[in-house]
């Protein structure tokens, strides 16, 4: 991956913070800098599709722990159902 080098101005505090950081993490500041450059820059993104594209028919109410359990225990069978070749 190609690097361009930009120049930032930053807190004295939060210089020090990473440099900390980097020491007891066995990696560069620059490293460290990237990180957080990348993290904001994903949090700032304008994403050209919805995260979700599919929408799905509810009941309009929030399932209690024993809908969700007996949900997922569903979905394990027909899919180990389905794997082994047998019919559910």
């Amino acid at each position: 991956m190609s690097m361009k080098r930009t120049n930032v101005y930053a807190d004295p505090e939060d210089l020090a913070i990473i440099k900390e950081a980097a020491k007891r993490r066995g990696i560069s500041e620059a490293e460290i800098i990237r990180q957080g450059i990348h993290l904001a820059a994903m949090a700032n993104r304008i994403w050209d599709e919805p995260l979700f594209s599919r929408t799905f028919e509810g009941t309009g109410r929030t399932p209690s722990k024993a809908e969700v359990r007996d949900a997922v225990a569903d979905a394990v069978r027909r899919e180990t159902d389905s794997s082994s070749g047998t019919a559910a």
